[in-house]
């Protein structure tokens, strides 16, 4: 038997998404060239390759959701649909040279540290081999889709399909349909499927807060200023993510305050939905920050339309041609979409990772919680790096920010790297179990755990999603090599 001949580079980049294209820039900025991006699909783009669902859009301004070294200024509208961010994305990847880099149908099976040599040893699904002395694992928490265990799921005979893998042959026009899920995908396609589907069942398990979005589109005067004017491009910029910035005090360190966002929400309601047994439904029994904020202008119209209707029942079961509720209720439907968001926690999805003593991450994670620190780095796996990883998720700002910060900080530690030829870095295990312990300490008092269910949270009641602050905060926490956080070990 031939076995592929590994590929010897300095760093693998698993994942093509914001946080694989930015790492990679970063490399190719710092003239680093040997080093590749292993992508599992065909294409770029990460989560917004994969999702492109019938009225898809970004839910943060357009302007700060992108890279701050690579402004935009032709963005069409103040929220960008799914198609401008992919197409964005390629003309980044185009312009700092990173295609090169891509190697397409290349899912990573397993990741094992090789102590002796210091080498991360990566094995491709169709069995290509790569050794790097660093590996990025920028694979993003919105890559691995959730589907609620229904029974009869297998046996319904009409289309089933999730809002991260939409079959566009099929034709909602005239279709009975089920929505299984109120989310942030949800409040997106439910209007697009209400314009058109006979009769729509939207099922909801607990209502959202949903706030009024301020969309508009650039004017033609307005993109000439920020194609011409960097500053001007610049100072809209830092108006936007300020003005998002602010909020975090209220999540974190005030949650009464957004009380006066409870009662903009209730207008935005009360406005668009004149049923009182309807709005009752809709309007939700805990804090406002709690679950994942929506913001929609189209949402609630959508279920006031008489051929929609709301579900708090849950469900029972499906049938053949049919979906059943917890009271009986059989309603007949050609099919059911699911928005029923991701597997936040998992951040590694199918990726094996092996680090010292042939220690397994994900079994780590899965018994005592995802933990990183900086959510970057895991003691006991060496030159390992995390690109949006435990702890770095926002509910006011954009990831992106985020997304640079680390970089950043990998970038750093690279530059560390390159003056100990031979050695490997590890963050040390007290240094870890410290910053978690005060990251949770903090998220105590936040709006996260004041009593809601949400996916924030993990099986063992630990928030391991968010940051719990200002995203200035986490920048500051990164922006310094500190040499004591970390122990450097030469290969054998």
């Amino acid at each position: 038997m031939n076995l592929p001949r590994p590929h010897d580079c300095f760093a693998v980049i698993v994942g093509s998404g914001f946080a694989g294209l930015g790492m990679a820039i970063a490399l190719r900025r710092a003239k680093i060239r040997d080093f590749v991006v292993l992508e599992k699909a065909a294409s770029l783009g990460g989560t917004w390759r994969d999702n492109h669902y019938p009225g898809c859009a970004c839910d943060v301004p357009s302007h700060v959701y992108s890279f701050s070294f690579a402004p935009n200024p032709r963005w069409s509208e103040t929220y960008a649909t799914h198609s401008e961010i992919l197409r964005y994305m390629q003309e980044v990847a185009d312009r700092f040279d990173v295609r090169r880099h891509l190697h397409f149908d290349s899912e990573v099976a397993s990741a094992e540290f090789d102590e002796t040599r210091g080498r991360w040893i990566v094995t491709t699904t169709g069995g290509q081999v790569y050794r790097a002395r660093v590996l990025v694992a920028g694979l993003g928490p919105l890559s691995r889709f959730s589907l609620p265990q229904i029974p009869g799921l297998e046996r319904f005979a009409g289309k089933l399909m999730h809002s991260a893998a939409w079959d566009h042959s099929f034709d909602p026009r005239g279709k009975r349909i089920a929505s299984v899920g109120t989310g942030a995908s949800a409040i997106q396609f439910v209007p697009e499927l209400a314009k058109v589907a006979e009769k729509l069942h939207v099922f909801q398990r607990t209502p959202a807060w949903v706030l009024p979005r301020k969309e508009r589109a650039y004017s033609a005067a307005e993109k000439w200023l920020f194609a011409r004017v960097p500053g001007a491009r610049f100072a809209h910029r830092q108006a936007i993510f300020w003005s998002l910035e602010l909020r975090s005090f209220a999540f974190v360190r005030e949650p009464k305050l957004l009380r006066w966002a409870e009662r903009w929400a209730l207008r935005h309601l009360e406005e668009h939905v004149a049923d009182p047994e309807l709005r009752q439904k809709l309007t939700p029994n805990y804090r406002m920050g709690c679950k994942r904020i929506l913001m929609s202008n189209t949402y609630y119209p959508a279920l006031a339309r008489p051929n929609v209707e709301v579900v708090t029942t849950g469900i029972r079961e499906l049938r053949a041609n049919s979906i059943v509720d917890d009271e009986g209720v059989e309603r007949p439907v050609d099919a059911v979409v699911f928005g029923t968001g991701f597997d936040v926690h998992d951040y590694l999805g199918k990726l094996k990772v092996k680090g010292r003593g042939g220690r397994d991450l994900g079994d780590h994670w899965a018994e005592h919680g995802a933990q990183a620190f900086l959510g970057t780095s895991v003691s006991g796996f060496p030159n390992l790096f995390l690109l949006v990883g435990p702890n770095t998720g926002l509910g006011h700002n954009s990831i992106v920010f985020m997304i640079e910060s680390q970089i950043a900080l990998v970038m750093r530690c690279i530059r560390e790297l390159a003056k100990k030829p031979g050695q490997f870095i590890d963050v040390k295990p007290e240094v870890q179990a410290s910053y978690n312990r005060q990251l949770q300490k903090r998220l105590e008092g936040s709006v996260w755990h004041s009593g809601c269910r949400s996916w924030y949270v993990d099986a063992h009641g630990r928030n391991t999603t968010l940051w719990p602050g200002f995203s200035v905060g986490f920048r500051r926490a990164t922006a310094r090599f500190h040499r004591r956080d970390y122990r450097f070990t030469r290969a054998s």
